[in-house]
């Protein structure tokens, strides 16, 4: 009897350094998991991805070049435009970081339907269209991040839909104002806005560049924005204060 007791106290001590480890191991808060982060994912060696510097103006791709693959911008801010058969431009969107462009391709669309412009130094990350697919496949993370960024493209479509069809000039410019300085999206908003002109301004919601050029000036007298130097010239300050434009009936 006095052996067996021995004998278990000593397998106790020799497992007590094992049972505090386990111990430990179940008291230990769960490992916090790590934010999926697209621009180091879509880096990596073997993604097929290419990472590729623009100078301002510098064409993307161009509009009924052959849609062979999807573009994602790190850096910088793109303009899309399209040219119809008369020979009339207009500017369909301004994207930036977080942005991807191109996607059409995945739907089956065999050409750029418009083209892509860098508007500042821009770092985009070029995906060919095999290899995009099959990272929708094969990476969770990244098909969750590329879906919800198709749905909220989609949103922002039909509310610029509603923006032309509804509101003024005055109204839409204050939205487009709003939407460059990324108020209303996650993250931190960017009062400033890199040199745009008022030509583009007018393209963007469809009017001519002496109203653009009139309710800017309004705006500016109001304290809405600010602009040093002229519009293209220097940057542009946007205060969460225009919405009042926005919201006013």
């Amino acid at each position: 009897m006095y052996a067996s007791t021995v004998m278990a106290t000593d397998l106790l001590t020799e497992r007590k350094p094992m049972l505090e480890l386990a111990v430990q191991r179940l008291c230990m808060k769960p490992k916090e998991e790590i934010p999926f982060d697209p621009k180091v994912f879509l880096t990596k060696a073997g993604n097929g991805s290419n990472t590729t510097e623009y100078r301002k103006k510098q064409v993307v791709f161009s509009q009924s070049d052959s849609a062979d693959a999807i573009f994602y911008i790190q850096k910088g801010k793109v303009k899309l435009t399209v040219v119809s058969d008369h020979g009339k431009e207009a500017v369909i969107a301004i994207l930036g970081v977080g942005d991807f462009l191109g996607e059409g391709c995945l739907a089956g669309r065999p050409l750029y339907l418009g083209t892509a412009t860098a508007m500042s130094e821009c770092s985009i990350v070029r995906l060919g269209k095999p290899s995009m697919i099959r990272l929708l496949h094969e990476e969770p993370a990244f098909s969750e991040l590329f879906v919800s960024y198709l749905l909220s493209r989609n949103i922002r479509i039909e509310e610029d839909l509603v923006d032309q069809l509804f509101n003024s000039s005055e109204k839409r410019l204050a939205r487009v104002l709003l939407l460059l300085a990324n108020f209303g999206k996650e993250g931190k908003p960017e009062p400033v806005i890199a040199k745009i002109s008022q030509e583009t301004l007018a393209e963007m919601i469809g009017t001519t560049r002496s109203r653009v050029s009139f309710f800017m000036n309004k705006f500016r007298k109001l304290g809405f924005i600010e602009y040093n130097g002229g519009l293209h010239n220097g940057g542009l300050h946007v205060h969460s204060s225009l919405l009042n434009i926005v919201l006013h009936d």
